[in-house]
């Protein structure tokens, strides 16, 4: 879902991004051909990707921000709204302390959300089609994307390539590695592994 117009690629670094989702996905969006990124398309478009979801987790955000735009439309929508508590003295936590204050639901771990969600089950990561050295990767580990992640920061579009993974599959094992505290995320949009 983009919050320009179809033929514009915003930010422009994510041009190779866009390319792939466009040969093998859905690129999609309600603004006319030509309309640039501005910041007053973000909400409109997060409306929009709010309605399609089952629920909106929110990690951080501060109390002016866009996630919590989203939030309040999942919450419009009939949607599950979960928030991740923080430090109190984080300014990027009060948008999640004020979320879980209105009623959204605290999350601890992934499972937190699994749990509410009821109809999305953890299949296991290593029975889908990954390629047999990215199984060999991360043999010997309780989760195999760890195996394949090493230590070092890595992007998601390296983990795709080793795993043999969609992005929305290692993005979302990534989130549920980041929730249970076994992974961080980085500058740049990087992982790294923590234990």
């Amino acid at each position: 879902m983009l919050g320009t117009g179809i033929d514009i690629v915003y930010p422009r670094q994510n041009a190779a991004l866009a390319e792939r989702i466009a040969e093998s996905g859905l690129l999609l969006s309600e603004f006319p051909l030509g309309t640039p990124g501005a910041a007053e398309n973000f909400p409109r478009r997060n409306r929009l990707i709010s309605g399609l979801a089952q629920g909106c987790l929110v990690i951080e955000a501060a109390l002016a921000s866009g996630s919590l735009i989203t939030a309040r439309s999942a919450a419009e929508q009939g949607r599950e709204v979960f928030a991740v508590p923080g430090s109190i003295h984080s300014p990027l936590s009060k948008g999640c302390h004020a979320l879980i204050k209105s009623g959204a639901k605290l999350v601890e771990s992934a499972e937190d959300v699994l749990s509410e969600l009821g109809a999305f089950r953890r299949t296991g990561f290593a029975s889908t089609r990954a390629r047999p050295q990215a199984a060999a990767a991360g043999a010997g580990s309780d989760e195999p994307l760890l195996g394949i992640m090493g230590f070092d920061p890595v992007d998601v579009d390296s983990l795709c390539a080793r795993a043999g993974l969609p992005a929305e599959r290692v993005s979302a094992e990534l989130l549920r590695l980041e929730l249970d505290g076994r992974v961080a995320a980085l500058p740049g949009g990087r992982y790294q592994r923590l234990n």
